[in-house]
């Protein structure tokens, strides 16, 4: 079958063939029409069919169970053994005249610097230091045993730290008994939830989240937890709170109680960590100063007050010494008011551990299971919560320094734990004079670098849309509070992948000249387009949801087409698809549709 039509590049086409033959007739061009082929439908049910019928349904269950078996057969005892223990992968191929000297040093490095931190987090969660310390102690014992990531260093961190004091302050004082054991129950909750999600391999939910709305997040509960720590600072109390309008009222009000000595000393700590921090980045020669930094501010801070005994600057006081005993967490009454905290920092694990895990094991060429990675991390958790901890997870900071140590294998958490451990035994007494100004340096050094500012700069010159997200998130972060923050921000979030989804972009394509290869005619202006036909193509699946925006841009292009036709086309065919009236294979691809004039 031939049919003829006129083609806007037709006048071209004749130009050169009238110049190459000499003859002045024009000829029209003709074009060739080849009906499209469609599968029988008796194959629809098969495998390979497009139906949804009982038939093909039932086949992806069983597809999937005989793959699974096949899986498990193929596994051996050595494969079952570091599926549910994954240390056994490195200590299997342990080097130690390789490895065992820089995991030591990777490891002492960091548990140097997660003493002060520890403290220092948990000051900001409202508990008492000793708390810090316990979290840094059982867990990365065992997510060394069951954590894949060989370079991740987990314990308390400010984030989730925040969120603990957020949701718990509004149920209890800090200073009462049920403060802490709300928080020893709040790891055990999130513990559990991390390890459902890792055992039924959840993990892909978070996926939905973008990445702006993690940044807002984080760069506004930087900004909180740095003035919650300011009091530490100006000598005087201020509301807790995790909106800033509330703390900004409070630090004002309170002017007038103002303390010169805490406030000079917690700025000079504050520099030298900053720069010891520059120096570290900076100059690979001297990057053992960045782990340095809140050892050398407890340090100058103890040896300060041992020497001159302000009367005006606080300390951390009498620290219990000794290892933490097992213990059953209690006040399981409050377990309700306490999910959405628990989903909330499973989120974050997800997240952000779980993506530094990952970054880190491409960079050190190993394959890392995100399932396995936050089932790791539950285990920890849930047994921390036995020992007095509360929740923990992955640390930026104390990951890249213990990956820039050196650290090879697991075992570097394990000296990190060990380092712990003799804090607990024998150091806890010289705690006791270490100034709380100090320790609040420490948390704000840490948070500055959550301040995701070139984030905002590159979504503003790469995607307005994500910047604008950014935006709210942070905003309604700030001012609204934590909670709020999160929801907004994860259901602006969906919204803009909903209405992607529901409006998807659709490209006219146009043949390349002396080819059979369609392509859009927006990127390829000499692409051949022709009179009557518009062949499109649909950049996503075609689903309920999205059918009438489909329907109504094909209809826009064939009017643009033939705007002199009034009466529309009866229907509009998909290639590759059985009916004419866009019943395409769930979440399969749709290449080409073509509406023609009638």
């Amino acid at each position: 079958m031939e049919i003829t039509y006129a083609s806007p590049s037709a006048s071209d086409l004749l130009r050169s063939s009238t110049a190459a033959s000499g003859s002045t007739m024009p000829t029209p061009r003709t074009i060739k029409i080849i009906p499209l082929q469609h599968p029988d439908t008796s194959s629809y049910g098969s495998p390979g069919g497009f139906g949804n019928n009982s038939s093909s349904s039932s086949l992806w269950p069983n597809s999937w169970i005989s793959r699974f078996r096949g899986k498990i057969r193929r596994m051996t005892f050595i494969d079952w053994i570091e599926m549910f223990l994954p240390c056994c992968r490195w200590i299997r191929t342990y080097r130690w005249r390789e490895y065992f000297q820089v995991d030591l040093m990777a490891g002492t490095t960091v548990g140097i610097m997660l003493v002060p931190q520890a403290m220092s987090y948990a000051k900001l969660a409202g508990l008492e230091p000793i708390y810090g310390l316990y979290s840094g102690f059982v867990p990365i014992f065992i997510y060394a045993i069951f954590g894949s990531s060989r370079q991740l260093a987990i314990g308390p961190v400010a984030l989730v730290s925040l969120l603990v004091s957020n949701v718990l302050s509004g149920i209890a004082e800090s200073s009462d008994a049920l403060y802490t054991e709300l928080a020893i129950l709040l790891a055990l909750m999130v513990g559990i939830l991390e390890c459902i999600m890792g055992l039924l391999r959840l993990g892909w939910l978070i996926r939905f989240i973008s990445h702006s709305v993690i940044s807002g997040f984080t760069t506004a509960s930087a900004v909180v937890i740095a003035l919650s720590q300011a009091k530490y600072f100006l000598g005087y109390d201020i509301d807790r709170s995790s909106e800033i309008v509330p703390i900004i009222k409070s630090i004002i009000a309170g002017s007038d109680e103002f303390s010169w000595p805490p406030f000079v000393m917690g700025s000079t700590i504050l520099a030298i960590i900053q720069t010891m921090k520059f120096l570290g980045k900076s100059r690979k020669h001297l990057r053992f100063l960045r782990a340095m930094g809140p050892l050398t501010a407890v340090v100058l801070g103890t040896t300060f007050v041992k020497i001159y005994h302000p009367s005006s600057i606080t300390l951390v006081g009498d620290i219990p010494q000794g290892l933490p005993s097992f213990s059953i967490p209690k006040s399981f009454q409050y377990a309700k008011s306490l999910i959405s905290t628990a989903v909330l920092i499973t989120g974050v694990a997800i997240l952000e551990s779980v993506g530094i895990a990952k970054a880190l094991a491409a960079k050190n060429g190993y394959e890392l299971d995100s399932n396995q990675e936050l089932f790791g991390l539950g285990v920890a958790n849930i047994f921390g919560s036995f020992f007095s901890a509360y929740p923990t997870t992955g640390s930026f900071s104390r990951s890249a320094v213990n990956h820039e140590s050196g650290a090879k294998t697991g075992l570097s958490g394990i000296i990190t734990g060990s380092i712990m451990c003799c804090a607990l035994l024998f150091l806890t007494p010289l705690f006791e004079y270490i100034p709380q100004c100090a320790l609040a340096a420490i948390v704000i050094s840490a948070v500055i670098t959550l301040v995701d500012y070139e984030e905002a700069i590159f979504l503003w010159r790469v995607d307005k849309k994500d910047f604008l997200l950014w935006t709210i998130t942070t905003t309604t972060t700030l001012f609204l509070g934590i909670e709020i923050g999160v929801l907004v921000g994860v259901g602006v979030s969906l919204a803009f992948v909903i209405h992607e989804s529901a409006n998807p972009h659709i490209a006219v394509l146009g043949r390349l000249p002396g080819t059979t290869v369609y392509r859009n005619i927006q990127q390829y202006p000499e692409a051949y387009t022709y009179n009557g036909i518009v062949i499109v193509r649909i950049d996503a699946p075609i689903y309920f949801a999205n059918i009438s925006y489909i329907k109504d841009s094909c209809y826009i292009h064939r009017r643009e087409c033939c705007p002199s036709s009034e009466r529309l086309a009866p229907g509009i065919q998909i290639t590759g698809h059985p009916d004419s009236h866009l019943k395409p294979k769930p979440g399969g691809p749709v290449d080409l549709i073509e509406s023609r004039c009638r």
